[in-house]
């Protein structure tokens, strides 16, 4: 037998907060693999956001919200796939420094907009490079 033993590592729930920046699990999971890969999180780059709508309503509705939100968001509709014709698909882009505030303000934004919306967000992606 060892005389050591390996401390088992804890489940993290992704969806839970960071209790000193209060950004989700999740969201710090995504800015660690961008700095891993090269990113400096200080200069703007390219961020897409991605939710899916259960109508064309919902799905322009939420746009509408996201363009609003003083983000600087573009958002575009897309078409449901065939496979999923219930889903409509709504991107949201900027062009963004992906701080601490960003990450969190734009995730309390999308969770909103899903939640009142009965809509999904699915998360987001960024550019390595600027």
């Amino acid at each position: 037998m060892w005389p050591f033993r390996r401390k088992q590592r804890e489940q993290v729930d992704l969806e839970e907060r960071s209790p000193q920046l209060g950004i989700k699990y999740k969201d710090l999971l995504v800015m660690h693999h961008l700095t891993k890969a090269g990113a400096d999180l200080e200069r703007p780059r390219h961020v897409t956001f991605y939710l899916y709508a259960p109508t064309l309503d919902a799905a322009q509705s939420v746009a509408k919200e996201a363009q609003g939100a003083d983000h600087g968001l573009r958002a575009q509709v897309g078409k449901p796939s065939p496979q999923d014709p219930d889903s409509w698909p709504v991107t949201c882009e900027a062009n963004a420094v992906i701080s601490p505030d960003f990450v969190r303000e734009t995730g309390d934004l999308f969770d909103d907009l899903a939640a009142r919306h009965h809509s999904e967000y699915d998360g987001w992606e960024a550019a390595a490079t600027p």
